[in-house]
């Protein structure tokens, strides 16, 4: 397990100088044109990591919806189960351990 903490490590340490090498090599101005003949002047790599957030944000609101669908159908199904025994005259499943055995036993 240790070894694939290390690998993982090693990993982003040198997914981390490539993106940093990256960022080095690309900091010649570039303009961003809009309507009207308006723009903006900005190095290259602040664009890219700028495009790179905004594609972040999108995706994880993207997700968002679904995520919360899913708790409220979680939080729904697990309502039914907990009055499915109520309705049978069964006590509840606890989610405690099971008692330990008596030391008698010797097990």
């Amino acid at each position: 397990m240790t070894f694939l903490r290390y690998l993982s490590w090693l990993l982003r340490a040198f997914l981390f100088l490539v993106l940093l090498l990256f960022a080095l090599k690309n900091t010649s101005p570039v303009k961003l044109q809009f309507f009207f003949d308006t723009g903006w002047e900005m190095p290259l790599i602040v664009l890219l990591l700028g495009f790179f957030a905004l594609g972040m944000v999108l995706g994880v609101m993207g997700s968002l919806v679904r995520v919360v669908q899913q708790r409220r159908e979680i939080n729904a199904l697990r309502r039914q189960l907990e009055a499915v025994p109520a309705k049978a005259g069964l006590r509840p499943v606890s989610s405690a351990p099971p008692p330990s055995l008596p030391p008698e036993l010797g097990l």
